[in-house]
């Protein structure tokens, strides 16, 4: 049984204390911490986990095997890097870190420890879908990537929201992705600025993210994030010999009245709710197994952030910004699976 500490009780917090404590297998959640101390008791009380006054604690408690951090943002940074000083294995959600060059501390931090501990939660390597669009392309059928053509589509975003989270908070998981999907890095970003939509209120939407593959592939994100009708997310990779696409938004079909209705989902946690079961499991049984998280690496949070860094420079001049990454360490040289 691996023993977890969760460090942060807000919604995504909660939604893995749900998950690891009725849904998956071979752990257990013994602590709990976050800067709200109500929260982090009642959450406590109801699953009889230990309740630290601060993320360092829940790190340093004996009873705790492996840390899960889903803490507010700029705090992601420190408690990774404690969890690295203490030699247990860290999930963080995303980012790694705020910034890249604290991604690249923890990246240093994690290199001079010398081996992997750290996994950042990028759900959609572990989604079905994005799964098996990747096989499909990894097994030569359409031959090989020419292009990609993806949608992030959200029904709405909170009043917080700023122009540039359409990069760093959205299109990162694209960004993410398409690393993964292709195997290589991002060379340059650019961001073209359509029509406005009125339902964008002071924001700028939507953006059409353009990113360079370093092998040519080049890949567009439509980022509309008050689209109002639901989450869309869209994937279709275009190859020399044919066309992959993500499938169904939805397993369900309604006929009624002379209509054929597939239901568009809500939001992320309806979208993904598998994929962040797969993602947290395999994590478990990596650790347990042997000792080591398989999934994204500080590395590719690292990776992440540079891009993300680019893409918003793209946005506030209009122009094509290359990405320049620190040398890539030995330690994350090989591929893994997810």
């Amino acid at each position: 049984m691996l023993n977890v500490g969760v460090i942060g009780t807000g919604m995504i917090g909660q939604d893995h204390i749900r998950r690891m404590t009725t849904v998956l297998s071979g752990v257990a959640v013994t602590a709990v911490s976050d800067v709200d101390s109500a929260i982090a008791a009642e959450v406590g009380a109801r699953i009889g986990a230990t309740v630290h006054p601060a993320g360092g604690d829940v790190v340093g408690d004996p009873n705790v095997d492996a840390v899960l951090v889903c803490s507010w943002g700029p705090t992601h940074e420190q408690y990774v890097l404690a969890a690295i000083a203490a030699g247990k294995p860290v999930f963080c959600e995303k980012p790694l870190a705020t910034t890249q060059e604290a991604c690249l501390r923890i990246v240093e931090a994690e290199v001079a420890y010398g081996s992997r501990l750290v996994q950042v939660g990028y759900m959609r390597r572990f989604d079905f879908a994005y799964r098996q669009l990747k096989l499909t392309l990894d097994s030569g059928e359409i031959g090989s990537p020419l292009m990609m053509h993806c949608a992030h589509r959200n029904a709405s975003v909170p009043p917080f929201y700023q122009k540039e989270m359409a990069i760093t908070d959205t299109a990162v998981h694209e960004i993410d992705m398409v690393r993964w999907m292709f195997g290589g890095e991002i060379a340059a970003a650019r961001v073209l600025v359509p029509k406005k939509s009125r339902n964008g209120g002071a924001l700028q939407d939507p953006l059409l993210l353009i990113l360079e593959m370093d092998d040519g592939v080049i890949v567009d994100v439509e980022l509309s994030v008050n689209i109002r009708y639901g989450y869309d997310i869209r994937g279709e990779i275009v190859g020399e010999d044919g066309t992959a696409a993500l499938g169904s938004l939805s397993p369900l079909e309604i006929r009624t009245a002379k209509q054929l209705i597939t239901p568009v989902p809500a939001d992320w946690r309806e979208r993904f709710l598998q994929a962040y079961d797969v993602e947290i499991q395999e994590w478990v049984h990596a650790i347990s197994l042997g000792g080591q998280p398989l999934g994204p690496t500080s590395w590719d949070g690292y990776a992440a952030a540079v891009v993300s860094d680019a893409a918003v420079k793209a946005l506030q001049t209009g122009e094509r910004i290359p990405v320049t990454l620190a040398e890539r360490p030995k330690l994350y040289e090989t591929e893994v699976a997810a």
